[in-house]
């Protein structure tokens, strides 16, 4: 069979009428147009994943189950892929997603749980996950070469060192400590200020903490720790 006969024959056993059918549209989405009416056998490991998927899509399921779908999916069809399901999402669909690419989940869910050994440690929304770890990076550039650090780079949580001469690399817990602070303390010792990046938590952070003794003592709470609180689930129908 080729792919748009497959999914014709799939959308049959869930008895969708063959007007209300979008074999083409799935297919187009998952990058398989040009090979709608070729053998299915002919197809590539990474091609044959994704008409897995189309298949899973012809009857519009109000739950979608993906399980590393986008694994040897070069970056273009996988911004596709998601683009689709984004679409499918805000529509109402709800999609769950396992995956182990930390950047797609931060990016593409509004709830997440994290798997150490078979064992649920942390579920929440993203926001509230990413805030568990309570640190920000700010790399503060000066008009020039540093000897010693300014005073008053300090407080609680607070790392500071001179990088490359002239880079101020500060991390910070930003609950504890303002990031205007920091700068008036470089301003205060003289210096100029020419340039400034800070860097938010990310969700890989969270995971080696969450899934390494870090989370054993205490650094930042866990789905069992009873200062985590009661797990924050979504309002809106989670996407991938």
């Amino acid at each position: 069979f080729s792919p748009r006969e497959v999914m014709d024959l799939q959308a049959g056993l869930y008895g969708v009428p063959k007007r209300q059918r979008q074999t083409m549209e799935i297919l187009e989405a998952l990058g398989l147009e040009d090979k709608a009416d070729i053998y299915s056998r002919s197809l590539s490991g990474g091609m044959r994943r994704r008409l897995l998927v189309a298949k899973a899509l012809v009857h519009s399921p109000p739950v979608v189950v993906l399980d590393e779908p986008t694994a040897g999916v070069d970056v273009e069809l996988r911004q596709s892929l998601w683009e689709y399901m984004k679409m499918l999402n805000d529509a109402g669909t709800t999609i769950l997603l396992t995956t182990h690419y930390l950047e797609e989940a931060q990016e593409m869910c509004d709830e997440i749980a994290i798997i150490n050994h078979g064992e649920i440690v942390a579920q929440d929304s993203t926001s509230a996950l990413l805030a568990r770890l309570d640190r920000k990076e700010a790399r503060i550039t000066v008009d020039r070469d540093l000897n010693a650090l300014p005073d008053g780079l300090s407080g609680p949580g607070v790392d500071a060192a001179i990088e490359n001469g002239r880079e101020i690399l500060v991390r910070f817990p930003p609950s504890q400590v303002q990031m205007g602070g920091l700068l008036d303390a470089v301003k205060t010792a003289g210096l100029q200020i020419t340039d400034l990046s800070t860097r938010e938590t990310d969700l890989e952070e969270i995971f080696v903490a969450l899934t390494t003794s870090a989370a054993q003592t205490g650094l930042i709470p866990t789905a069992a720790d009873p200062q985590a609180g009661p797990l924050e689930k979504s309002r809106t129908q989670p996407r991938p």
